[in-house]
């Protein structure tokens, strides 16, 4: 705590500083009748104290944030890589500095990362995930100067963001997609891990499969059990499951398993032609990450706008604000969505976008749990 006390006194000297600069530089122009004897030196200057942060120039550049993956980490195609885009979008727009690391194999290391970026000065630090709720509820406590975000989980503390979704929203969209587009009546859902979370895309999934289909067939499986969490990291397994379920007679299958996913799209490919079988992505657009062959059987992603979140959570501490408490991501602030790459919906996405019309209106009220 004590070096995050000297860093934001040195932050404080800087800007003093800065600002003393900049009036020097006024003060110089307003004595100097001819306009063009400034410079493009000057007017970057000038620029500079706006403080957006834009071009990497600004006093935003001053701020850090430190962000530690879940499982997986970078590379996912998922949940993982979409905190990763916010992250750099955020550093591009606003030069601020910025560092990511990733767990170990099995996430035991979240509080040890966390612990670290705060020891070492970082300004906001970012939990992504659910399981780093413990970790950050502990890190947050021994540094109370340091801001921190979770995404998917709630820490009552006043230094820490809760970045939540209504995943189920979303998940209601492509089970409605999943109906519409099968042929057999028979669809599967894959967890990642079985617990609340992953349960509210499961409930939303069937949900809007039987608002169009009623007498739909739903097959569920999840990878793992609590407080094994390598459901999320195991493509090899969710092949064989996915595998399973096209064998049995399901069409369409929808996964939420981070980068176990990729095994889905294998198996997909394994099971028939483009069209007679269907998967469907998650979190990111996973028609645009995974590539051909395996995205031409990807019907549509559930769309959970975590790069959204990450990105607009670091520009409100950029911009001074309080972040701490909970804040929610839904379809009414296009939190939560669904994909059209491939455009392999065709016509169904008026049916899709009657049915969220429905759920932002009050009219549809989707379950958070199976």
């Amino acid at each position: 705590m004590r070096r995050n006390c000297v860093r934001k006194n040195l932050k404080s000297l800087r800007l003093l500083f800065a600002l003393l600069a900049v009036f020097g530089l006024i003060a110089a122009a307003c004595g100097d009748d001819d306009g063009d004897d400034t410079g493009s030196g000057d007017d970057g200057t000038e620029q500079t104290d706006g403080g957006d942060g834009g071009d990497g120039d600004g006093e935003a550049s001053d701020i850090s944030v430190g962000m530690v993956y879940d499982i997986g980490g970078r590379g996912d195609q998922s949940f993982n890589d979409a905190a990763y885009r916010g992250l750099t979008q955020a550093a591009d727009e606003f030069g601020i500095e910025v560092d990511d690391l990733e767990p170990s194999a099995g996430g035991e290391n979240r509080e040890e990362l966390l612990r670290l970026l705060a020891e070492q000065g970082y300004d906001l630090v970012i939990g992504v995930g659910f399981a780093f709720a413990d970790a950050v509820t502990a890190v947050s406590e021994e540094f109370p100067d340091t801001e921190f975000a979770i995404i998917d989980s709630v820490v009552e503390a006043d230094n820490v963001a809760s970045m939540v979704f209504a995943e189920e929203q979303g998940s209601f969209l492509v089970g409605a997609a999943a109906a519409l587009q099968s042929e057999s009546g028979q669809i599967g859902f894959i967890g990642g891990v079985e617990n609340d979370l992953i349960a509210k895309f499961e409930a939303g999934y069937v949900a809007g499969a039987q608002a169009v289909n009623p007498d739909i067939q739903v097959e569920v499986s999840y990878i793992s059990q609590p407080p094994d969490f390598s459901g999320f990291n195991d493509p090899a397994r969710a092949r064989e499951i996915a595998a399973s379920m096209y064998q049995g007679g399901a069409d369409v299958i929808y996964h939420a398993a981070g980068g176990s996913g990729n095994g889905l799209f294998e198996a997909a490919a394994d099971a028939g032609e483009p069209g007679e079988v269907w998967a469907i992505g998650v979190d990111s657009d996973q028609y645009e990450i995974v590539g051909e062959p395996l995205n031409q059987y990807i019907l549509t992603s559930m769309l959970k706008r975590v790069d959204n979140a990450v990105y607009q959570i670091i520009e409100r501490y950029v911009g001074g604000e309080d972040i701490s408490g909970v804040q929610e991501f839904d379809l009414e602030s296009e939190g939560v969505g669904y994909s059209t790459s491939g455009d392999f919906l065709g016509d169904i996405t008026g049916d899709l976008d009657a049915f969220a019309e429905q759920i932002t209106a009050g009219d549809i009220e989707v379950p958070t749990a199976p």
